[in-house]
């Protein structure tokens, strides 16, 4: 079951042309959710302003080297190794998340796109791949809905009461555990079973990818831009804050 390709089975009842328009669907929906975002936030014009600002406070010109040297330390510690996160449970718990689902994002276009049908076998890793994704994912979104979330953890709110932060650890969440489900049901053979197991894991998941404008999951684009040009601040000596940990050391 976790080693042979669930969406090479949707033959059955769907074209494969049909998930494949769907996932550019989903990357236009993400991409025009993220410029909504950043249009109604003013982001773009924030940090065009931001920036003009702290050039002229900067005591130390950058070279091209020391930039290229800061992004690299931004995508190892901000980005790879969660580094702004002290607590070490919820930074285990966003490291599972974040490659749980790169693993799973990233298998599930290698399927749909190279491997449609069973005209093609799909190689035993990469469906693995995809189940690996998928079982970090619960791991670590479960255990922050749960047990981590401030208004849970901090607040002693009942874990069951959402706000509009939850819209994506909710439906990723939905995604995560309907797919999971709809791979299983689908070993049973029950054809209307795996068709509403399935509807459900494409609702989740359209909510999770239409929802960007509203939901944290544009923050995966902004936060390492905004780690990025605090190294940058700090290494010019254009910023007024104390430096960061990492900075520091």
């Amino acid at each position: 079951m976790f080693t042979s390709n669930p969406f090479a089975e949707l033959t059955v009842f769907l074209p494969p042309r049909a998930m494949q328009v769907y996932i550019v669907l989903m990357i236009f929906a993400v991409i025009v959710g993220t410029i909504a975002d950043m249009i109604h936030k003013s982001s773009a014009k924030y940090f065009a302003l931001r920036q003009k600002k702290l050039k002229a406070a900067a005591t130390r010109q950058l070279s091209r080297a020391d930039k290229a040297s800061l992004a690299l330390k931004t995508l190892v510690v901000e980005v790879a190794s969660a580094g702004e996160f002290c607590n070490p449970q919820r930074r285990i718990s966003h490291l599972l998340m974040f490659y749980g689902f790169l693993l799973y994002l990233g298998m599930t276009v290698v399927m749909i796109f190279g491997y449609p049908t069973h005209a093609t076998p799909t190689p035993t890793i990469i469906p693995l791949l995809w189940n690996i994704g998928v079982i970090m994912l619960l791991i670590g979104g479960y255990w922050f809905f749960f047990l981590l979330r401030v208004n849970v953890a901090k607040d002693g709110q009942p874990m069951f009461r959402l706000v509009p932060a939850d819209l994506f650890i909710v439906t990723l969440l939905g995604s995560v555990s309907f797919a999971l489900a709809w791979e299983i049901v689908q070993t049973s053979g029950d054809l209307v079973a795996t068709r509403i197991t399935f509807g459900l894991y494409i609702l989740f998941t359209t909510l999770l990818f239409c929802s960007v404008r509203w939901s944290k999951l544009a923050h995966m684009f902004f936060k390492p831009v905004v780690a990025f040009q605090r190294r940058v601040e700090e290494a010019s000596g254009a910023s007024s804050l104390p430096a960061t940990r990492n900075q520091r050391s």
